[in-house]
């Protein structure tokens, strides 16, 4: 028995110990492939001896630069289509509404007249209170965010013009005027920003780049040159393309020149208003209905592309933390900066500047092609000047791009002398209506006014990018301040064209006095003359040369100009990107070193409530947002503000 069972236990245990064949190769298998396993993911996670850092870092930054390169070219082919189909519109709408059998057939007792007043008033009377509101909508909304909206905008006039009436027309006219400005604030601060973002990514290796400081002085002024001219250069080609409807479907309905001109006088300096004696039926035919529309779907889809190009083709103009901490420094601020800046010297003395680049070329498309181009010529030659205008305005923005050899002073005083010729001569200049001899030398000054168009709008582009290349956060408040006196020089050739003739309905019949009546026509003849209009253009001229001249004198000599302080930003809500106390990843040693920077921030920091300073243009932490990056060690650095850091390398400023 004990026998029997030793030799079962014997057979258990070989039966134990004997295992099949194919169990002891399947373990064996299984381990021989964990260990391939581990060894590809080691050769698969460990350093790639094919794999070149250096040049997989250069492609990147190559790839970001070729973005920055078409989001140029987007913004300004999208401007330049939105202002394209806007211009083309108005004119062809203006054209129509002015000719009486075209009011009486299809309006009869609608008053296009009065519409018509009614929109100019909104688009041009509305921008003058632009600079309440644009610094707050490019913040709350973007600067691409803001551009998309405004060329939104411009689409919806073009869609209103399909039903003429009163409650459409004139809000749309209002909408206009109130997304002037912001529209070229966004589109001047979104090329400015280009150019300091491509030269970020090239020179991506610098020290300053990488721990986004900010730009040395005059670091990126040769890209502000170059982007400006771009822009320029396909915006302008705008004046171009807005008189194709003109060409294409007005002209073959106008009346000839004998016609038109029967009862007009004299054309040039001696005109008093826009043409008197113009003739008020200028159509031989009405245009059909159905080819009107036509026209103005095709202008649609074109608006509605430009909105496309603005919304996918357009990339941001800042960081995502750098838009969340403009917004930060409160809503309060943000309104009052815009003003605070006109303390700027720089600012102040280049006030006449920016009326004038508005003046001069309201007076190009409305005085120069009326009073003298349709007045001698006829209205079927008012494309031609116009698209001259606009090619020469656009080939000579490539000019400005001798700045980067010549000194920035060029590129105005060159298009403000062209200028100042050209309306001398044309002070000097009057003749007989229907005069097709002098078609070749107003072309010629349609040229050389396009020329000094060029200097003058790319010039002083240019000149505040330079001034404030190192501040974007300043770039909109400047932006901002510059249109907004365009749109004041825009109000006044509103005034002097057309308040006048409103006074002389309403006031001047009412008080018909011997004396009042010869004030009356004094003054009319001053406000709505050629002459006058001329000589004021030539008088804001010469102010604007004297006081770009000053202010030039002024910056060689250094002398110290005020800049408001912009206070640090104030996350009062947190995001996913300010989530300090909530950060689960963050040890106790980093919450506690974090704590004690933010302590001496606070004792060091002056209220961002308290008066403003004066400052250098190179000092950064009043100017530069919040700054947080993780280093190579994965420890997140402290907040870097300029009242601590880089200021000893920049000229110091007096403390208001």
């Amino acid at each position: 028995m004990m026998e029997a069972t030793e030799q079962e236990d014997l057979i258990a245990d070989a039966g134990q110990f004997v295992a099949p064949p194919n169990g002891g190769m399947n373990e064996l298998l299984n381990v021989g492939e964990e260990d391939n396993i581990q060894g590809q993911m080691e050769e698969f996670l460990g350093p790639q001896t094919q794999y070149n850092e250096e040049e997989e870092e250069r492609k990147y930054y190559r790839r970001k630069r070729l973005g920055v390169i078409k989001n140029v070219v987007a913004a300004s082919l999208g401007a330049m289509m939105v202002y394209s189909v806007y211009m083309g519109l108005l004119q062809m709408q203006l054209i129509l509404h002015y000719d009486m059998t075209y009011r009486e057939v299809k309006y009869s007792n609608l008053g296009l007249e009065d519409i018509d007043r009614k929109m100019l008033m909104g688009i041009n009377v509305t921008p003058i209170i632009g600079l309440l509101y644009t610094p707050v909508l490019i913040r709350f909304l973007g600067t691409k965010w803001m551009m998309f909206l405004a060329s939104g905008i411009y689409a919806l006039f073009v869609s209103t013009n399909y039903w003429e009436r009163y409650y459409t027309l004139v809000p749309s006219a209002v909408a206009i005027g109130v997304a002037i400005v912001p529209l070229w604030a966004s589109l001047g601060n979104y090329i400015t920003r280009m150019a300091q973002q491509y030269y970020e990514y090239v020179n991506y290796k610098e020290e300053h780049v990488q721990e986004q400081k900010r730009l040395p002085k005059g670091a990126c002024h040769s890209y502000i040159i170059i982007f400006q001219s771009v822009f320029y250069l396909i915006f302008n080609l705008s004046l171009v393309f807005a008189e194709l409807p003109m060409r294409l479907v007005l002209n073959s309905h106008l009346h000839e020149n004998k016609h038109i001109l029967a009862n007009v006088k004299i054309c040039g300096a001696e005109i008093k208003g826009m043409i008197p004696g113009f003739n008020t039926t200028v159509l031989t035919n009405l245009p059909r209905s159905m080819l009107l529309i036509k026209v103005e779907s095709v202008l649609m889809g074109f608006a509605f592309l430009a909105m496309i190009i603005f919304l996918v083709l357009c990339g941001p103009a800042y960081r995502p933390t750098e838009e969340i901490d403009l917004r930060s420094i409160g809503w309060g601020n943000i309104f009052q900066l815009p003003f605070k800046h006109l303390r700027d010297y720089r600012l102040r003395l280049l006030c006449p500047f920016f009326i004038y680049s508005g003046l001069e070329v309201l007076f190009a498309i409305t005085g120069f092609s009326l009073s003298y181009g349709v007045c001698i010529l006829g209205l079927k030659h008012l494309w031609l000047l116009i698209v001259v205008y606009g090619l020469s305005s656009s080939i000579f923005s490539a000019l400005s791009l001798f700045l980067l050899r010549l000194p920035r002073w060029v590129c105005l005083v060159g298009g403000a002398a062209v200028h100042a010729v050209l309306i001398i001569a044309l002070l000097a200049f009057s003749t007989k209506p229907d005069r097709p001899e002098y078609l070749g030398p107003l072309l010629v000054i349609s040229v050389l006014w396009g020329l000094g168009t060029a200097l003058n709008k790319t010039g002083v582009s240019t000149l505040l990018g330079m001034l404030y290349a190192e501040e974007k956060e300043r770039l909109d408040f400047i932006y901002t301040i510059y249109h907004w006196w365009q749109a004041i020089a825009i109000f006044i050739v509103y005034l002097w064209s057309d308040l006048p003739m409103r006074v002389n309905d309403t006031f001047w019949k009412q008080y018909s006095k011997h004396s009042l009546n010869l004030i009356y026509d004094h003054c009319i003849y001053l406000t709505l003359s050629v002459q006058a209009k001329l000589s004021i253009l030539l008088a804001t001229l010469l102010l604007s040369c004297y006081c770009y001249c000053v202010m030039e004198r002024r910056v060689a000599k250094k002398v110290q100009h005020r800049l408001p302080r912009i206070p640090r930003p104030r996350h009062k809500v947190k995001g996913y990107r300010y989530l300090e106390e909530d950060n689960s990843d963050e040890s106790d040693s980093e919450k506690s070193v974090e704590e004690e920077n933010d302590e001496n921030l606070e004792e060091e920091m002056p209220s961002a409530d308290g008066e403003e300073e004066e400052q250098d243009a190179g000092s950064v932490g009043a100017d530069s947002p919040r700054v947080w990056r993780r280093g190579a060690g994965g420890q997140q650095h402290r907040w870097e503000d300029g009242h601590l850091q880089g200021a000893e390398n920049e000229d110091k400023q007096v403390v208001e």
